[in-house]
């Protein structure tokens, strides 16, 4: 607008020029060689004009053609160079969509027409990683190191190559270099921090966080919140060798993220175990109120070591009544019913669970059918429908499922980057594995009690027949004796009747021993008493000495030893009444018996 304005100004003020010398024309006459030209002012400058322009275009054209050759090399290089920028317009688009060969032809036509630019670099190192040439691509990253301005750039691709060898230490030493020179640049200083924290030098990634901090290179949110990070992976690894320290940074990292599981999970066991009790629930309760979370159900329920189940179930009460509406509040409360055996409180709590069972529901369904009923067939119908329930949340980074938290991510190496989500396309979570076990033990002490018990049943048994065997023996000795007695008293049976033991006399060697038994004489009936008893002597069975001592053992009622179990018990040796005609143990052994007599006696049988 401005220049327009300008523009009418510049006519309007040459229109009045030239209307004022219209009206004062005045006259010019030039004397020259004899010449005399005679014209007004507007004439003359008309034509002053016109000499001037046609010398002024010579004067151009005469320049031109001075200048020619470096106009045309200039000419030259300006066309070279827009064919050289369109062949890495070309590239780049090619490697965007994956197309090779057009990236390949794109590269030669860029490295022919533009050899020294960066971003012929970068197409060069590009298309050699789309060909599987990691040496070229290599030495394309080198070739813009050397140049300041690609540096950084070419720091970045070196990284990305020793990253896919392997190179670790290569890898960490390029990131160093990189974040050295410029604090600010986030990949980086997240390389620096990932292989710090893998080494386990968390103090050396939090100097890197400081000082991106101190560049303005994250925001104050972001940096509150990866500090925390690290102060809690560190309290985790001193847990257990320096807990003061780890109790430090726990209680700093929980104060910077109050709703950082790990760190608040982490200063509860810590601050539990100093006896800070108040504390260390206060701090569960609040991350739990935002992320409710197993870990922190566990321990807030083992805040102090040693309590009952009972109180256990108290505190987890408390717990749940700051998040009542999350399941992971139903869940800790009947973990902790089961365990206090509060059975019927843990079934009323997962009952509402019951309509889309997650596989942790369906396993402490199955624990508490096994610990309330010992019903292991429900148990296991419960554990089958874990396998077809929905899936619980697990820690995830990157696709990576993991049993812990962990600060950064084991793909990528991003700090602070593990969830507490449900895995997509995993049929188990390491969760489930913990739930798996109690159910497992439960089972497991179902069937002990029933082993105990069918082995106390069956000890009883074995007691039971034992004592039956033992009654029936003894009823078999009492009928044989009562038997024997009345077969006594009926047909004169002697009865034998041990004496007192006496001292066995010397035997000579090669002699065989002898039993001394008394025999009743026949009762005489006209008498109408008993007949004294005769003593009788008996050769013993054949046999060698020790079937001799056992006899005399029994005759004395000593228990025999030395005899093996599967010998029979020998036969009780019964002396019978003398016979009329027998004339008795104290007959002449050399006198030679009757024969009639013998055949008397075995008719008397």
């Amino acid at each position: 607008m401005i220049r327009l304005v300008l523009l009418l100004i510049l006519l309007a003020a040459a229109a009045f020029g030239v209307s004022w010398l219209a009206d004062r024309p005045g006259e010019i006459a030039v004397v020259w060689e004899g010449w005399r030209v005679e014209t007004t002012v507007p004439v003359a400058l008309a034509v002053i004009a016109v000499v001037s322009g046609v010398l002024l275009l010579l004067w151009r054209l005469l320049s031109l053609l001075v200048r020619s050759p470096k106009l045309i090399a200039a000419f030259s290089r300006r066309r070279k160079r827009e064919k050289g920028w369109q062949a890495v317009s070309r590239g780049l688009l090619a490697v965007g969509i994956g197309d090779n060969a057009a990236v390949r032809q794109a590269r030669h036509d860029a490295a022919r027409l533009l050899p020294h630019e960066p971003l012929t670099h970068l197409l060069t190192a590009q298309a050699a990683q789309l060909d599987g040439k990691p040496e070229v691509a290599i030495a394309a990253f080198r070739a813009m190191v050397d140049d300041p301005s690609t540096r950084l750039l070419g720091l970045r691709g070196l990284h990305m190559e020793a990253r896919k060898a392997g190179d670790k230490a290569a890898a960490y030493a390029i990131a160093e270099e990189a974040a050295s020179a410029a604090p600010t640049l986030g990949w980086a200083a997240d390389a620096v921090i990932e292989a710090r924290c893998a080494a386990g030098d968390y103090a050396g990634a939090r100097t890197v966080l400081e000082r991106q901090m101190a560049q303005k290179g994250i925001d104050k949110a972001q940096y509150k919140r990866r500090r925390a990070v690290l102060l809690a992976a560190e309290a985790i690894a001193l847990e257990q060798t320096d807990p003061l320290v780890a109790r430090e940074k726990a209680v700093e990292a929980v104060r910077l993220a109050p709703t950082l599981v790990p760190a608040a999970a982490c200063a509860g066991r810590l601050l539990g175990a100093a006896g800070e009790l108040r504390k260390a629930a206060k701090i569960v309760e609040t991350a739990f109120a935002a992320n409710p979370h197993p870990e922190l159900a566990d321990v807030e329920a083992y805040l102090r070591p040693g309590d009952a189940a009972l109180d256990r179930l108290k505190r987890i009460r408390t717990l749940a009544n700051k998040a009542p509406s999350q399941r992971e509040s139903a869940i800790a409360l009947a973990r902790a019913a089961i365990d206090a055996q509060e059975f019927r409180q843990a079934r009323l709590v997962l009952e509402p669970l019951l309509d889309d069972p997650s596989q942790r529901v369906c396993l402490l369904m199955a624990e508490l059918e096994a610990a309330e009923h010992a019903d292991i067939g429900k148990a296991r119908e419960w554990t089958a429908r874990a396998v077809r329930a929905n899936r619980d949340p697990a820690w995830i980074a990157d696709g990576v499922v993991s049993d812990r938290w962990a600060p950064v991510s084991p793909v990528s190496g991003r700090l602070d980057a593990f969830v507490w989500e449900v895995p997509p396309g995993v049929s188990a979570t390491p969760i489930l594995e913990h739930e798996a076990e109690r159910v497992k033990a439960a089972i497991a002490a179902v069937r002990a009690s029933e082993d105990a018990k069918i082995a106390e049943q069956k000890k009883i048994a074995e007691q039971k027949l034992a004592e039956e065997k033992l009654a029936e023996l003894k009823a078999v000795e009492t009928k044989a004796a009562e038997t024997a007695a009345a077969e006594a008293a009926t047909s004169g049976a002697a009865v034998v009747v041990a004496e007192a033991p006496v001292p066995p006399e010397p035997v000579a060697a090669g002699a065989t021993p002898v039993s001394k038994i008394t025999a009743p004489k026949t009762p005489d009936p006209k008498a109408g008493k008993a007949a004294e008893p005769v003593p009788v002597i008996l050769a013993p069975p054949a046999g060698n000495g020790a079937d001799s001592a056992r006899a005399r053992a029994r005759q004395n009622g000593k228990p025999e030893t030395g005899r093996p179990e599967n010998a029979k018990k020998a036969d009780a040796i019964v002396a019978l009444p003398p016979l009329p005609d027998d004339p008795g143990p104290e007959a002449d052994a050399t006198e030679e018996p009757d024969p009639t007599s013998k055949s008397r006696r075995l008719m008397g049988l």
